[in-house]
This record gives structure tokens, sequence and C-alpha cells, in this order.
């Protein structure tokens, strides 16, 4: 018995010792575990903010870039108008003490429209501008663009410009050193942030750093969204991040752009030596990254960037909690974790996942049991509902795995309708038109915004198919996932029947302008110039297909009219009387109503009608007002007016493309819209438009004396 209960006991013995030092392995491996979990999580945390460091680094030097982009198109409009040689000439005349003949006023006059056409197409104006009245006055302003001469005298200006202030004439002063000067943003007078740029100008045969500086350029505007936009990344996501401009002020720091919390440009400075402050820091260090506070005393990842040319600096900055909270979500999960797993495996951990085990186990197969069937169901549903339709309807995962499919989106397929669920649409249409699609459906889960596209797919040599496609997305709930509703319609033989209307259209149109050009040689070829022209001015004012092409039949068709009118008229090389005059402004109109019967899908009607307004409103024949006027009918009037002046007559030469320019300028707000009067001007001096149609000005070989 003694050696028994000996062994006994031993055996106990060695049974405690056994369950001591796996509880004493179990607390190590408890400790050692959350030690290498907080390694772990603070070594990601680091890597996090390293990834915020390289993620914020790239947004500010992409959005310094377009800040720069928009400082230096700031420039190129001041610029171009300094380059300008005719500004050039007529400011050294201006210039002169003796410059106040009439032919003085007229080339003031001239300069005064070129500033307006320009403020009006590059946001040097005010947001509301009053109206333009003609007449060499100063009026009182906020913005605009002004011509001073070498001593700092105003000459010429748009009518919003202010008078120079000291702050102006200061930069006059630094741009007679021979570079363009940045007159840094300020509180204008409407308490508006305003910003100016001066550049020199120089005599037309004189360079920059010469002695013959003969005046400034000098051009004002408001600053406003088309420079805070460009501070925002487009597809960011982080919901704290914030970018905005600073600048050094004496002992402070002045933020320049709208901030998150509503406060508006210039409206906010702080003390430079305030403590741990994100702005100060990227003043101080440019380029660099730390973790600071922003102006609200909140923690932030803060980078920043010099912006060049500018005593401006851009901060771009995301809370520090938002950009570690993943990290420390991780950090409290991982422990909470690995502390259960811990506790779990030293009570029961062999009972808990038996039982555990099986139960998940019959619960997934009855819930996998359930939502089978009523996807079978659901299916069985679309099927007679869709399957009658001539359009193919097909459902898909994010992923592009289909979960549905009618009849007609697996004609030719050669795939059963129950087998297609599951495979990829690479699979079924081909990897082509699978990569088109999915990247619009990736977009609209993106967005949760339905689209509509049409895709044109060359099916080999001689044969397209064209298909408009609806991708509409699709809700998940527990026993389908998020996914893509797409409806497809093969509009082939709508799309080809199109074309071939329109290619009709053309030869038709082309047949009656050659029948027009035979009875009045010196107006040959009139129409499909002006056409060209107006096409193009409709491309440089970013107009819409719809307008370019309107311009471009209605301008084909102008003259088509003319064959009411006699050929002697046509022809007549003195003036025509009023009865003559009114023949040759009813044929515009005969033309309108002779296409009447066109279906062109374009208001080629209404253009032809209201070609012979005004945009003062002295026009025919019905007196339109400004945006009364259709916007294709003011710009062939525009395009005719120019074509008609660059080309011979029988009773005149050709006017060369300035006369015709200075012309046009002078009838702008009169006889012409502004904005197409300065996009073909624009053309003319900037887009290769003398050498393009250069042509214009020789006389027709069939008038031409010389031609035997």
């Amino acid at each position: 018995m003694t050696d028994s209960t000996a062994e006994q006991n031993h055996a106990g013995a060695k049974t405690r010792y056994i369950i001591i030092a796996l509880g004493v392995g179990l607390v190590v491996a408890v400790l050692v575990g959350m030690w290498l979990v907080v390694a772990f999580v603070d070594r990601e945390s680091q890597r996090d903010i390293q990834q915020w460091q390289l993620r914020l680094g790239i947004v500010a030097d992409s959005r310094t870039v377009e800040v720069n982009r928009w400082l230096d198109s700031q420039f190129h409009t001041v610029q171009s108008l300094a380059e300008n040689a005719s500004l050039q000439l007529y400011m050294s005349v201006l210039s002169l003490p003796e410059s106040k003949t009439e032919t003085n006023q007229a080339e003031a006059d001239y300069l005064r429209n070129l500033l307006n056409a320009t403020a009006a197409r590059d946001g040097f104006q005010s947001p509301r501008a009053e109206p333009t009245v003609n007449a060499n006055v100063e009026q009182a302003g906020q913005v605009g663009i002004g011509l001073a001469d070498a001593s700092g005298k105003l000459l010429v200006a748009t009518d919003t410009m202010p008078a120079l202030t000291p702050r102006l004439r200061n930069a006059l002063k630094r741009a007679g050193e021979g570079k363009p000067v940045l007159v840094d943003i300020f509180e204008g007078a409407g308490g508006n942030p305003t910003i100016g740029f001066v550049v020199p100008v120089y005599g037309i045969q004189g360079d920059a750093g010469g002695s013959d500086n003969i005046g400034f350029v000098i051009g004002l505007r408001q600053i406003g969204s088309d420079l805070f936009e460009r501070l925002r990344q487009p597809g960011e996501t982080a919901k704290t991040a914030d970018t905005y401009l600073v600048r050094k002020v004496g002992a402070t720091v002045e933020y320049l752009t709208p901030l998150a919390d509503g406060t508006k440009p210039l409206k906010r400075r702080m003390a430079l030596d305030t403590a741990d402050l994100a702005a100060s820091y990227v003043l101080e260090k440019p380029g660099g990254f730390a973790a600071l506070r922003d102006y609200r005393g909140r923690e932030v990842l803060v980078t920043g960037r010099a912006i060049a040319g500018s005593p401006w600096f851009l901060l771009h900055k995301v809370d520090l909690a938002e950009a570690l909270a993943e990290g420390n979500r991780r950090r409290t999960t991982l422990l909470t974790t690995f502390i259960l797993v811990i506790i779990g495996i030293a009570v029961t951990i062999v009972a808990v996942w038996r039982h555990g085990t099986s139960v998940r186990a019959a619960r997934a197969a009855e819930s996998f049991r359930i939502s089978n069937e009523r996807l079978e169901n659901f299916s069985k549903f679309m099927r007679v509902v869709t399957d009658g339709q001539p359009n193919a309807v097909i459902a898909v995962t994010e992923d592009g795995h289909y979960t549905f499919a009618n009849a007609k989106a697996i004609e030719g397929t050669g795939i059963d309708q129950d087998e297609i669920l599951g495979k990829t649409m690479a699979n079924v249409i081909g990897p082509v038109r699978a990569k088109i699609f999915q990247e619009i459906n990736t977009e609209v889960s993106r967005n949760f915004q339905a689209a509509k596209r049409t895709h044109a797919f060359e099916e080999d040599d001689r044969s397209r198919t064209v298909v408009m496609s609806d991708h509409i997305p699709l809700r998940g709930d527990r026993d389908h996932p998020p996914g893509i509703l797409m409806i497809l319609q093969d509009i082939t033989e709508v799309v080809s029947e199109r074309e071939e209307r329109e290619r009709t259209m053309r030869a038709l149109v082309t047949t009656l302008v050659g029948l027009v050009d035979r009875r009045d040689p010196y107006s040959s070829d009139q129409s499909q110039r002006v056409a060209e022209v107006s096409v193009a001015i409709a491309a440089e004012m970013n107009e819409e297909e719809e307008v370019r092409r309107t311009v471009d039949i209605a301008g084909n068709l102008m003259n088509l009219g003319k064959i009411l009118v006699p050929t002697e008229v046509l022809a007549k090389t003195g003036a025509l009387s009023e009865e003559e005059e009114e023949q040759i402004r009813a044929s515009l109109l005969a033309t309108a109503d002779i296409v009447d019967g066109v279906n062109f899908n374009l208001p080629v009607g209404d253009t032809l009608r209201q070609l012979q307004e005004r945009w003062d409103g002295s026009g025919y024949p019905n007196g339109l007002r400004g945006q009364a006027i259709i916007i294709s009918a003011r710009i062939i009037a525009v395009a005719n007016a120019f074509v008609s002046m660059v080309s011979p007559r029988a009773y005149r030469g050709a006017r060369s493309f300035d006369e015709a320019s200075t012309l046009l300028m002078g009838d702008t707000g009169k006889l012409y819209d502004t904005r197409p009067v300065a996009a073909l001007i624009n053309i003319i001096n900037n887009r290769g438009g003398r050498e393009t149609w250069s042509h214009y000005r020789t006389v027709p070989a069939a008038m031409d004396d010389s031609t035997p």
C-alpha cells in the first residue's frame, strides 16, 4: 500500500508540475504574443505614416503644378497682349505728347475693344460686369486690364479697371527692370481677393531687357473658384484632407484661400510662433513632413510646397486621427482577438472547436440551401419577364461574373442559360467587349449612378456592330451581392441609316452650293469658306457638337436663296438700289424657306432666318437683340463678314486680315457678339488663321483680267 500510495503521490505531483508548467507556458505565451502584436502594430503604424507621407507629397506636388499652371495662364494672357504687334504700335503712338488726333482716338478705341474682349474671355472682369459704354471715359471699377506708358500714366483701360494705386505703381516700377511682376493677393475695393499681373511692353523693334520700354500691360482679376477648385485633389477619399495657400505677413501667417471651417480668403492670420502650428512649419521647411496642429488646433499630418514665382506656400494636411484610425483599429482588434483566442484555447479548445464547427457547418448549409432556392426562383421569374424582350438583359457582379442573362443575352454564345451563371463576361462575350463593359461597371458601382454608352465594334474588315448599353447599379442584400444590370441594344441599323442620311444631305448641300457659285463668280466658294470659318470659331469657343454641325450646314446653305436673285444684280459693280438690296436680304430668308422641308435634326432654319439680326437689335427681319439671337447665327454672321472683307469683289479689292479684325472689333457690341469676334481674332493671330485662309484674298480666275 505504501509503494502504491507513493506512486500515486508521485503521479499526482508530476501532473501538478505539468499543469503548472503548462500554465506558466501559457502565461509566457500570452505575454510574448501580446508584445509581438504590439510591436507588429507599431511597425504597421510607422509604415502607415510613411505611406501617408508619400500620399500627401504626391497630392501636394500635383496641386502645386495646378497652381503654377493657373499663374502661368494669367501671365500668358497679359504677356500675349504685351507681345501683340498692333498693341505695341498703337501704344507707341499714344505715348507721344502730341497724340490727341481723331486717328489716335480710333487707335485708343481699338485698344480698348481689344482689352475688353480679352478681359471677357480670360476672366479679367467683375463677375457682374456693367454694360460696356463706348466712350473714352475712365470708369470706376475693381478689376480689369489697362495699358500705362513708361511713366506710369494710364493710357487705355477696360471699363472696370480701377485707378492706379501705390501698390500698382510700385509694381510698374519693378516691371520697368524688364521682368513680369506679380501683384500679390490683396483685398480689393469690393472686399474680394484680388491679384495683379504687370508685364513690360517694348517697341516693335525692341526686345525685353533693352532700353526701349514704352509702357506696361496691367491685369487685375478677382480670385475665385477657378483657382480654389485647383486645390481639390480629384478622387480624394480622406474626409479631413484639405489643401490651402498661406504666406508670411510680418510675424504672422496669413491664409489666402477658403478654409474648411468656412473662413473666407484673407480673413485669418495666426502668429508664426504659435506652438506646433502646421502653417509655420511649412513656411520654414517647404517640402518637409511632420505631425503638428492646424489652425483649429487639431493634430494633423502635414506637408507643403513653395509656389515658384510667388510668396505663397501650398499646405496639404489630413487629420492624424483619420490617418491612424485603421492602424489603431488593427491594434485593438489584434489584441482583443489574441487574448480571447488564448482564453478560449485554455478553457474549452477541443469541445468548443468541435461543437462550433458542426453548428456553423449546419447553419451554413441551411443558409446556402435557402439562398440558392431564392436565387433560383428569382432567376426563373426574371426569365419569364425578360425572355420576350428584344434587347439583351444581363446582371453581373462587381467583378464581372454573370448572375442572370435572358434568352437574347445568350443567343449565339453556345452556352445554356443555366450554365452561364457564374461565368465571367470575358468567357461569354469575349475579352474586348468585356473590358469595355467592365470599366463602365466599375465607374457605375463606385459612383452608384446609372450610365448610358454607345460602342462601335468592328466585326471584320467590312462590317461593324453598334451597341447602346445601359448600366444600372444594383444594391446587395443578404442573398445577393451588389452588382450591375446591363441592357444591351443593337442599334447598328439605326446608326447606319442616320449616317447614310447625313451623306445624302451633304451631297445635296454640295450640289446646291455649286449651283449658286456658277451664278456669281466673285462669290464662288463664299458659302464653303463661311462654313469653314464658322466651324473654326465654334471649336475655339468650345461649343457643343450640335452647334458645330449647325454652322457647317447653315454656312454652306446660306447663299442658296440667291438662285432667286437675277444674275445682273449679283454681278453688279455699282451701288445697289433699295429694291435690289431688299432682294439680297430676302434671299437669306428664302434659303430658310427652301430648306424647311428637310429634316436636319438641327436648328438650321432658325439659324438662316436670324443671320441678318444684329447684337444691338438693329437687324433684319425681327430686330432680335443680344442672347435672343441663336448662337449659331451669331457665329456665322461674324464669319460671313470676315470672309466678305478679305475676299476681292467686283467693286473693290480684298482687305487685309488686320483691317478686317479692326473693323470687326469696332462693331463688337453693336453688330456682333464679342465672343465669336474674340475667338476669330485669336485664331488669326495665334492659331495659324492667316496662313490657312490666305487664299481667300486671291482674285477668282474667272474674273481675273489677265486670264486669257
